[in-house]
């Protein structure tokens, strides 16, 4: 990814807004476990999940569970505190990853940089922990995986577009 869109994408974080109807979306497709999971996020991370929905709908997606996963596959950036990954650290893990070897070390060592690094395993622990169905969990597992299969390569596209 490029720094110009790093940039861009960082601007659409600190401007994040969420509508009425774009929570009553939430409401509507999410069992409350699941809207949990959702409303747990910081809303830079809302408007992430729900941009990534959104792309899987244009594209003509209509799968549930992943549509479902679309929506709170970052659960994993919250702490066993509830305290969700702040966005600077969230910047520097970007920009870290376009060296890897230095970002496996940052993420062994600076505790929010090893959260960014293990989110998709993490998220996929918070959702079976949430009851959430198995195809859900799965998704969340893999979508980071180098070559995800199935739905995750489809959430892996579609986050890779936002």
């Amino acid at each position: 990814m490029s720094l110009s869109y790093r940039i861009r994408q960082f601007r659409s974080a600190v401007r994040a807004r969420i509508t009425p109807a774009e929570y009553d979306l939430v409401r509507h497709l999410l069992t409350p476990a699941e809207q949990r999971l959702f409303h747990q996020m910081p809303r830079y991370d809302q408007r992430h999940c729900l941009d990534v929905y959104y792309t899987l709908v244009a594209a003509g997606e209509q799968d549930v569970f992943l549509l479902r996963a679309a929506l709170y596959h970052d659960c994993g950036k919250v702490d066993d505190h509830g305290r969700p990954m702040a966005l600077g650290w969230y910047v520097l893990a970007t920009i870290l990853k376009r060296w890897p070897a230095l970002y496996l070390i940052a993420a062994r060592l600076i505790a929010p940089i090893a959260l960014y690094a293990g989110h998709a395993a993490r998220g996929a622990q918070m959702a079976a922990a949430a009851g959430c169905p198995p195809e859900i969990v799965e998704t969340i597992r893999h979508y980071h995986d180098p070559n995800p299969r199935g739905r995750a390569a489809r959430l892996q596209w579609a986050d890779e577009q936002n």
